[in-house]
């Protein structure tokens, strides 16, 4: 969080500042809390605030694509 505050971390938190922690994970290896950061990040907005809230079981509903969920909508108007 220092570092990030201080304009050392990456371009996005950069232009954001100041930032603000609203969730940590905690992994052993660095290997493995970079994977789980890039996973993250490829995740849509809303699923990023369920995690963020703690709504887990809300997780994979909003792991569906939105074209998934257009496709689902128009299935069942027929």
């Amino acid at each position: 969080m220092i570092e990030h505050e201080n304009g050392l971390g990456s371009n996005h938190t950069r232009r954001r500042l100041p930032v603000k922690l609203v969730y940590t994970e905690a992994y052993p290896l660095v290997q493995q809390a970079y994977y789980r950061e890039k996973q993250v990040q490829g995740w849509s907005r809303n699923k990023k605030q369920a995690l963020i809230e703690g709504r887990l079981d809300d997780l994979p509903e909003l792991a569906k694509a939105y074209r998934d969920k257009e496709l689902q909508e128009l299935v069942n108007t027929f």
